[in-house]
Parts: structure tokens; C-alpha cells; sequence
């Protein structure tokens, strides 16, 4: 009876597991976190919130700041995060490694809108994300910005999930990496933006700075070819692991 079930769910595109860190993304970071003893997480490139609601889902209570550029998605962002007293949103802006103003592409599906040009392969798998509008937001760097937010904070994990722009966010954060004990950042295995460095590039940036990759989630799939595009990793710093900071 059970394997009928799962059939007839399977056919709904519908499939049930037991609910673990083998099965579950959410899951699997929520024990990362605890790993860790993260107590601020900097959610850069939250847009409506989704990355702090599924942290909330699976058990975390500590305190999150999200950051987001987008006009509309931070007023989600905004009512997404209202009545939670640990879940700040900051003034509305993009993180880089300068200070100024930046141009950001508003893509179809808000998502995938980024500073930098959206390649072919990125409208070809996926063509909701297409650019529809620009934005001229303030820019600034992590490390100007995030003093306020990291008084008595111990372990921060700094997510960044800003579609090809991540490494200037990690050369923005330089000032504030004694504070982060792990990065979860988003990994383009081919270029869907131009200008982007791409997986082994990142990873070995990221692992300059003294963190080590350790852990790989699932990240954007090619719905027509299976492809993957793009992943999560999860870094943890080398000193933290080898015990020097627990």
C-alpha cells in the first residue's frame, strides 16, 4: 500500500522522504548552524525572504539582518520579517566592494535580477528570468555597514546569494571576517552572467580568505537538459575547524 502511494504521488510530482539532514537542504543547514554555534546570520541578497523563512522553518532562533536592493522585494521583505523581534531588515541597498550608486537589471521573476549583464544560457533555461526594468540603488560595502549589527556577536554566517556579484560582496566583507565563522555562497558551475567568476575561481577566493568548503547544496537545474547550473556551497573557517575557535 505504501509503495502504491508513493507511486501515485511520484506521478503527481509529489515524493515523500523522512524527514533528515540526508533528505532535507533546510535541514542539513539548521545542524551546519548548530555546528557552528552561528549566532547572526547576514542575509545579503534576501529579496522577499524566503532564505530567513526557511531558516525560521527549521528551527533557527538566533538573530538574522537581511539585505536587499529591490524596491518591491524589500517591502516584502519588510512585511515578511514584521512581528519577529530577531529578524532585522536594513535600509534598502546593493553590497559591493565600493560605495556609490549602482544600476541593477529587475528580472521577470525578481530572483535572478542582478548588477552585472544576464548572459544567453541563463534566458535560454530559464525565460521568466529575462530583464524587464532597471533600478538605480545605493551601494555600499559590507564592512561600512555591518558594525551595528555584529556588537556581541560571537559566529556569524555571512549568505550571499547575489546572482554572479558574489565575489565583490566578499572583497566588500574583508573588514568584518573575524566576525564570520562560515559563508554560504551561491556557485555558477557555467557563466550565466557576464563577468561572474565561476565555481573553481570562487572557491578558491573563498578559501584565500581562510575558510574551507563544507558543504554542497542543490542549487538551479536546467529544466529541459538536468544541467545543474548553479549550487550552494557552505564554507567554514580553518581555524574554527581546527578547533582553535570553539
Amino acid at each position: 500500500m505504501k509503495n502504491k502511494i508513493r507511486r501515485l504521488l511520484r506521478k503527481l510530482g509529489i515524493e515523500v522522504y523522512r524527514h533528515s539532514i540526508h533528505t532535507s537542504t533546510g535541514a542539513q543547514l539548521d545542524r551546519l548552524l548548530k555546528f557552528c554555534g552561528v549566532d547572526l546570520v547576514l542575509d545579503v541578497g534576501a529579496n522577499s525572504g524566503h532564505y530567513a523563512k526557511d531558516l525560521r522553518a527549521h528551527g533557527y532562533v538566533g538573530r538574522i539582518v537581511s539585505f536587499e536592493p529591490l524596491a518591491a522585494a524589500h517591502a516584502k521583505l519588510e512585511r515578511a520579517a514584521k512581528g519577529d523581534a530577531n529578524w532585522l531588515v536594513a535600509p534598502r541597498m546593493a553590497l559591493g566592494n565600493e560605495e556609490g550608486q549602482i544600476d541593477l537589471h529587475v528580472a521577470g521573476n525578481s530572483l535572478s535580477s542582478s548588477v552585472l549583464d544576464m548572459l544567453p544560457a541563463h534566458v535560454n533555461a530559464a525565460p521568466a528570468s529575462a530583464y524587464v526594468a532597471v533600478e538605480t540603488v545605493p551601494l555600499n560595502r559590507l564592512d561600512k555597514v555591518a558594525d551595528m549589527f555584529l556588537k556581541d556577536v560571537r559566529r556569524a554566517l555571512l549568505k550571499i546569494d547575489t546572482q554572479g556579484y558574489e565575489d565583490r560582496v566578499l572583497t566588500g566583507a574583508h573588514g568584518i571576517l573575524q566576525s564570520v565563522v562560515a559563508i554560504q555562497c551561491e556557485l555558477s558551475l557555467i557563466p550565466l552572467y557576464a563577468g561572474q567568476p565561476l565555481f573553481d575561481e570562487m572557491r578558491s577566493k573563498i578559501e584565500a580568505m581562510g575558510f574551507e568548503l563544507f558543504a554542497i547544496f542543490p542549487g538551479y537545474v536546467h529544466e529541459q537538459t538536468g544541467r545543474t547550473l548553479q549550487i550552494d556551497g557552505f564554507f567554514v573557517r580553518s581555524d574554527f575547524l581546527e578547533g582553535g575557535d570553539r
